[in-house]
Formats: structure tokens, C-alpha cells, sequence
């Protein structure tokens, strides 16, 4: 009993820091994540690969060296940012590792709803980049 009572404090003290973590991310900078997400699944709409390789982040260039081989990774392995039918942006928070992360809902182009929850890293010159992406089927939302 006390081991569970110690387990639900533990899960409620989590909880409630990063609650409190998600209340750092200021309205400025989710502002720039939704302008930056938007500027780069445009880019992947409109197949401007060297557009959308501008907001990914220094670690995701190093594994996808070149805007080619960036752009295939995304057409093969996230249809759902590359060719969206529709998206909207909620909540901006930090993830459990204390990254910075904006969820956005997305229509993919099955006609299935998704989560993408894109994490973003500030660079030296102050400008952010995207430092991945995760996608997440959500059942029963199909259009």
C-alpha cells in the first residue's frame, strides 16, 4: 500500500512539473513554432525541398545530409506533414525530456487523423529549428 501511495505521489509530482514546465513556453516563441512548422509543410507541399531543409535542426541535417535525401526520408516516412489535407496547431509545451514541443492535429492525406508533436531546439543565433517530429495515429478520428 505504501509502495502505491509513493507511486501515485511520484506520478502527480511529474505531472504537475510539467504542467508547470509547459507554462514556460511564452505565446512569442509558440508563435514562432507555428509560423516555422507552417513555412516548412508549405515548403513540402509546394516541393521546395531546400525551403523545407532551412528548418531542420544542425542534428537532423547530420543524419539526412543532403535536402535529397532529407526529402525522401519525409515522403516516405511522414506522408501525413508532407502532404497534409488540413492541420491545426494546439497546445505548445515541454516534453518529458525538456524540449521545447508543439502538437499539432493533422489530416493526413489517408483521411486519418494524427498527432505530430515537433520538438524545436534554439540555435547560438537565437532562431529556432526543428529537432524532430513524432506522429501518432488517433484512432477513430477518420474523416
Amino acid at each position: 500500500m505504501i509502495r502505491l501511495l509513493a507511486l501515485t505521489l511520484t506520478l502527480i509530482l511529474t505531472l504537475a512539473l510539467h504542467s508547470a514546465a509547459a507554462d514556460l513556453i511564452n505565446s512569442q516563441d509558440q508563435a514562432e513554432f507555428q509560423r516555422i512548422i507552417t513555412a516548412q509543410i508549405s515548403a513540402f507541399r509546394a516541393d521546395d525541398g531546400a525551403a523545407a531543409y532551412e528548418f531542420a535542426a544542425p542534428a537532423v541535417r547530420k543524419f539526412f545530409p543532403t535536402v535529397e535525401v532529407f526529402m525522401a526520408m519525409v515522403r516516405n516516412g511522414y506522408p501525413q506533414v508532407y502532404r497534409p489535407q488540413s492541420f491545426i496547431f494546439n497546445e505548445a509545451l515541454t516534453d518529458p525530456q525538456g524540449r521545447p514541443a508543439q502538437k499539432v492535429t493533422i489530416l493526413g492525406p489517408d483521411g486519418k487523423t494524427y498527432m505530430a508533436i515537433y520538438t524545436l531546439e534554439k540555435q547560438a543565433d537565437g532562431k529556432w529549428l526543428i529537432s524532430s517530429c513524432t506522429i501518432l495515429l488517433i484512432p477513430g478520428l477518420d474523416a
